[in-house]
């Protein structure tokens, strides 16, 4: 396949052959990347006071990604490595399908504009708008499962919640309905940029990917790989202050790493409070393992989602030309 016989599938399938398409990319990818999530979660919310001598890591206290995966399988077992992974696949599943309906749906509406009032929308420029908006919408719908995953995973060997149903029930009650939305403004402002920078990326790498010969036939991994690594490494900051804020609540002292962390309230003053007591590499603690992480799951969820669409079409009955 060359880069001129490239055409982009974000608009191509049925509302609903979109949805299934992306609700399986969604699935596998996070089974696959599970445990790269626990540990990445657990690696941000280790608090480290440059400040205060009682909070620098003992020789007990898992200090790197190794470290810290010993330190699991030893006191929590391998099932600690999926610890959140109910929510997670529901948030995975649910995400997925969410952002690439409203990806499709926003291509629409700028092609829809474009034809309407004549107006020339690069590329580039569309993408990041249609990637920005499905990011926006699919981080408010499934944010609750979000914030569960984080929790979940965050236990040690303490346990908070002793089932997903009593951690919807506690929140409820012990926190409202506000209390399944904590850290939302920094998942809004860090998905932005990120869904915007993904996509943009990912459709400005596709079509020259499309002449590398790669196992499975095509280069939609490796401009996945690259789009994502580039968009997560410039946000990451407001992702680790999503997660430390996600714990706050009356619990908040039980997670990982919770017992010395302070309270934190509102982006900005988390940002500041991590800067002052942790130094700037307080912001990036669990990079690494997020950029290792980025890889295959980005690879995974864009090659399934594609190879997903092509068969669920190939099997569908329906007319593509029909209203979608």
């Amino acid at each position: 396949m060359s880069s001129r016989d490239y055409s982009p599938n974000h608009a191509q399938g049925t509302r609903t052959q979109v949805l299934l398409a992306g609700a399986i990319a969604g699935l596998v990818s996070r089974f696959c990347i599970a445990p790269l999530d626990v540990l990445k979660i657990r690696l941000q919310l280790r608090y480290h006071s440059l400040a205060d001598p009682l909070s620098t890591p003992t020789p007990r206290t898992p200090t790197g990604v190794l470290h810290l995966a010993r330190d699991i399988l030893r006191h929590e077992g391998i099932t600690g490595f999926w610890k959140g992974n109910i929510p997670a696949e529901g948030l995975y599943l649910s995400y997925g399908a969410a952002q690439f309906l409203a990806y499709r749906s926003a291509n629409q509406v700028l092609e829809s504009l474009e034809q309407r009032e004549g107006v020339k929308i690069p590329g580039p420029a569309k993408s990041f708008l249609a990637g920005a908006t499905a990011g926006t919408a699919a981080t408010t719908v499934t944010y609750p499962l979000d914030l569960l995953r984080t929790r979940f995973a965050a236990q040690g060997t303490e346990k908070v919640y002793t089932g997903l149903i009593a951690s919807v029930r506690d929140i409820t009650r012990n926190e409202g309905p506000a209390g399944f939305f904590r850290g939302l403004p920094a998942g809004i402002a860090q998905i932005v940029p990120n869904m915007g920078l993904f996509f943009a990326f990912y459709e400005a790498f596709k079509p020259l990917a499309a002449d590398i010969h790669l196992p499975f036939g095509s280069g939609d991994a490796l401009a996945g790989i690259t789009a994502s690594i580039l968009s997560k490494s410039a946000v990451f900051p407001l992702d680790t202050v999503r997660k430390r804020l996600q714990v706050q609540g009356p619990t908040h002292g039980k997670y990982f790493g919770g017992a010395k962390m302070p309270v934190y309230r509102g982006v900005a003053g988390t940002i500041g409070m991590i800067v002052r007591r942790e130094g700037w590499r307080g912001l990036y603690r669990g990079l690494g393992v997020s950029l290792v992480k980025a890889a295959p799951a980005s690879a995974v969820t864009m090659w399934t989602y594609e190879r997903a669409l092509s068969v669920i079409q190939g099997a569908s009955q329906e007319d593509p030309v029909e209203p979608r």
